[in-house]
């Protein structure tokens, strides 16, 4: 089936792309969650559209990109969460909230779309994430989970 990327798919594509994949992945993952729409001749205007918001959002040289995963990766970033016994939090240690604890640091703003967790972060203590800030740069942030 041939869609159209909406959102970025992390190993398929970004937004604005057109991608061929099975018709299974496409009715019960990406059309569902909003992540890609069906192609037609008559979405070419709308392929246009996401391209250019796209390249307003992006970081737009390497160089740029470089300069700003050293500023990530030299600033502590840390989240304060409401956390139980035993150092468990209420909840998890979402995109946005490291997002924003990435601007208060005084770090540069970050779309949470760009943020990768790996495995959903539920206690207390030091944590990895992944921002990926352009197609061949990304930063690999330590985020320290405190109880607020």
């Amino acid at each position: 089936m041939k869609l159209i990327l909406t959102h970025e798919v992390t190993g398929l594509g970004t937004p604005g792309d057109v991608i061929e994949v099975k018709d299974g992945y496409a009715r019960n993952f990406l059309l569902p969650r909003g992540l890609a729409t069906g192609w037609t001749k008559g979405a070419q205007k709308q392929i246009d559209q996401i391209q250019a918001a796209r390249r307003k959002r992006e970081i737009s040289t390497i160089e740029d990109a470089r300069s700003v995963r050293d500023s990530l990766q030299s600033k502590p970033v840390v989240v304060k969460v409401r956390a139980g016994k035993g150092d468990r939090l209420f909840g998890a240690v979402t995109t946005t909230d490291i997002t924003e604890a990435i601007a208060a640091a005084g770090g540069p703003s970050v779309d949470r779309r760009k943020v990768e967790i790996g495995n959903p972060i539920k206690s207390l203590g030091t944590h990895s994430v992944k921002v990926r800030l352009h197609t061949d740069v990304s930063a690999t942030v330590d985020i320290q989970v405190v109880p607020a």
